[in-house]
């Protein structure tokens, strides 16, 4: 049952002003006319925050987008702004190069933004977000968190703040969850069965976002469109499982049409206001409506072939621990057809997690199976898989345990500790079967799931499996902390945390209710569904913050290791 008093949302309008007010204070840092070379994955970012004439009106002339060849600008200054990747650097000192070979004097400057790397370089960048967050909307009553990267990201935030003036601004977010991408792998492996989450997969939402073919749009052009509450179709199916989407626009269709229907019957002072008020609102849902139809025509035509409904009936086996071999010839079968090279992977994941690792003669031949039908350039693709303990082999306990103590002969106390946490780290295990009786994540099927009517979190799977970083979120939250968690925090290596941040909210005010949710390392549009209804059941309001909105695909794309 949804609660009604969710409260509403502090004004998010100030970080974008913030944004563009700190991007012009670099840009002016370089006087006079200037161009300004950008890379192309960070247009869109630039474009939610400043548009070109505000660029214009701070000395911009003109607008590149990074390309490592020869440069046409006739400027004799120039800005970059790029990520810090070494090829865009090296394509810089090219310039500059060509330049000095000339005898050309420019002025050059570089603007770094954070680099969506696997180290933890952008820790600190993730930490002066969270400072700013602090800053701005009030210091928050409680900070939750699990995960390596959370407890440095959160020590680094404790220290900024320690060393900050601590003013008696009123809180407006309550509580922060922080939480590591590897502390639920399971999740962006599944297959996306939300309306938002299926646009994602199938036609990459990008900041927020997207661009509909032909195919959509029912013409030769295409159609760039802004996915947010302002088009109300979207706002009203973004949450939503695919089974419910079309039902929902055909009622829509007709209620847009009866509205037209008013028409019929007006006298001129009636014609007059219904075209002044009504009209304009009405053909931009028609279009908004048209389009959303569209995206749904050609999710359907992707997503209800034969073949990945036997994908989703074996993900769901995998989830709940069911016919494991039928499954692993079912990948078998899907490699050697060579369907999907990154659904194979996928699944290959996802068994590995599931099943805390491989048997050794499974890895051998479905790894040998996966390289003969891919390539061989796919041995780094493995190696990247194995370190982030996607994709591993079943090791016996009782092999490290000798091991680790043979070298703890070998060296002292203390260093023996950090030689034991490497081990657990080499050793990496999901144990997802255990954290999933623990945590009540695969509901019993003893009944029909009705998705029309959700009842828990699970309909974003269609009932199959409830996400391990949203149950997470739900039991602390319940706890006010991790107490009667120790043996699912044991499971997930540790590193949690709970403190009072010192908010001087009132106990039942509205920023109590309000939650931001920190993900380090991506999370997923089914994730943010899940905590949408979680936050009406129990009347939150969820902030989701995120260092990426990722997928299967974007996940598996960064670890391929053929990738440029």
């Amino acid at each position: 049952m949804a609660r009604r008093d969710t409260p509403g949302l502090p004004d998010f309008s100030l970080l974008k002003r913030l944004a563009r007010d700190q991007l012009v204070y670099l840009l002016e840092q370089l006087p006079g006319k200037k161009d300004l070379f950008i890379e192309s994955d960070l247009m869109s970012p630039l474009d939610r925050i400043a548009n070109m004439s505000t660029l214009k009106q701070h000395d911009i002339v003109k607008l590149y987008k990074v390309e490592y060849k020869a440069t046409v600008s006739l400027s004799d200054q120039l800005c970059f702004l790029i990520r810090p990747r070494i090829q865009t650097v090296k394509w810089i000192c090219d310039v500059v190069n060509a330049d000095k070979a000339v005898g050309r004097f420019r002025r050059y400057k570089i603007i770094f933004t954070p680099q969506r790397a696997g180290d933890q370089r952008w820790l600190r960048t993730v930490g002066g977000a969270l400072h700013l967050l602090h800053s701005v909307y009030g210091p928050f009553s409680k900070l939750y968190g699990i995960g390596s990267c959370s407890q440095m990201t959160y020590e680094w935030w404790r220290e900024q703040v320690e060393q900050g003036e601590q003013g008696a601004r009123p809180a407006e977010i309550g509580s922060v969850f922080l939480i590591d991408r590897d502390v639920d792998f399971v999740t962006p492996l599944c297959s996306q069965v939300v309306y938002e989450g299926l646009l994602d997969d199938i036609f990459r939402i990008k900041c927020g976002c997207v661009e509909f073919g032909p195919d959509v749009t029912s013409s030769d052009r295409s159609v760039k469109v802004m996915l947010n509450s302002q088009d109300k179709v979207f706002n009203e199916i973004r949450n939503e499982h695919f089974s419910n989407v079309f039902g929902f626009l055909s009622q829509k269709a007709r209620n847009l049409q009866t509205a037209y229907d008013k028409r019929q019957g007006m006298d001129i002072k009636q014609m007059k206001t219904f075209v002044s008020e009504e009209l304009k609102g009405l053909k931009q849902e028609h279009r908004l409506l048209s389009l959303h139809i569209g995206a749904s025509e050609s999710i359907m035509k992707k997503k209800t072939k034969q073949d990945f409904q036997e994908l989703l009936q074996r993900e769901h086996c995998l989830l709940e621990g069911f016919e494991i071999r039928e499954s692993i010839s079912f990948i078998e079968e899907h490699i050697n057809r060579q369907i999907s090279m990154m659904e194979s992977l996928r699944m290959l994941c996802l068994l590995s997690i599931t099943e805390n690792g491989l048997l050794p003669k499974d890895y051998r031949s479905l790894k040998t199976q996966y390289l003969q039908s891919y390539g061989f350039d796919h041995l780094l693709t493995f190696s990247n898989l194995r370190q982030l303990g996607l994709l591993v082999e079943q090791q016996g306990a009782e092999t490290l345990t000798v091991m680790e103590s043979k070298v703890g002969k070998l060296v002292n106390d203390k260093t023996a500790g950090k030689i034991t946490d490497a081990f657990s780290s080499l050793a990496r295990r999901s144990h997802f079967r255990a954290l999933s009786r623990k945590l009540n994540l695969v509901p019993k099927s003893d009944e029909e799931y009705d998705l029309r009517v959700p009842k828990d979190m699970a309909y974003i799977f269609s009932g199959a499996y409830v996400p391990l970083s949203c149950r997470l979120i739900e039991q602390v939250l319940e706890r006010d902390g991790w107490a009667g968690l120790e043996d699912v925090t044991r499971l997930l290596n540790g590193h949690e945390f709970a403190v009072t941040g010192g908010s001087r909210a009132e106990p039942n005010s509205d920023a109590q209710r309000l939650v931001l949710v920190l993900f380090l390392g991506g999370c997923t549009f089914s994730e943010i569904s899940a905590l949408r209804f979680l936050g009406r059941a129990k009347g939150y309001k969820f902030i989701v913050v995120t260092t990426a909105v990722t997928n299967s695909s974007r996940l598996l794309e960064a670890l391929l290791g053929n990738h440029a």
